[in-house]
């Protein structure tokens, strides 16, 4: 069964960004799936928002 969070490291090395930069856009996605009626978890998002935000291959969220 594949995970259904990613964490800031696995972000940072998909895109090539920092670590600041991965807990950021987790807290944007997150901010995002919040306001949606989402429980989110803090440092984690969703690999699925995550695709689907990114263009990286769109899986049913929620």
């Amino acid at each position: 069964m594949a995970k259904q969070f990613i964490t800031a490291a696995e972000i940072a090395e998909t895109l090539g960004v920092s670590l600041t930069k991965s807990y950021s856009i987790i807290r944007e996605l997150n901010g995002e799936l919040q306001s949606r009626g989402f429980i989110t978890v803090r440092g984690k998002t969703s690999r699925a928002f995550f695709n689907e935000k990114l263009y990286l291959g769109k899986e049913q969220v929620g």
